[in-house]
């Protein structure tokens, strides 16, 4: 399993609100794409995928304040979804 962690926000920058999860649990994502946007006071962030795999979780949802280090979410790599039937 991979984390998705909160990124360093910049100097001055304490805290970051979730803007919007691009992906729903259970979704495969590939590595460096786009899960989530973040937004600060000054600056909007994306936060990518840190390995393929399934997006496994999520913790902090749409609105909540978040800092630096914080797991937004884990993939768990090497899964796939289920196929269709």
């Amino acid at each position: 399993m991979a984390d998705i962690l909160t990124p360093t926000l910049g100097e001055s920058v304490a805290e970051a609100t979730i803007a919007k999860w691009t992906k729903k649990v259970g979704d495969p994502v590939t590595k460096d794409e786009i899960l989530v946007e973040l937004e600060t006071d000054k600056v909007s962030l994306e936060v990518v995928a840190p390995a393929d795999g399934v997006l496994s979780d999520i913790r902090a949802a749409d609105g909540d304040t978040v800092v630096p280090g914080t797991i937004l979410g884990v993939v768990t790599e090497g899964a796939a979804a289920a196929p269709a039937p």
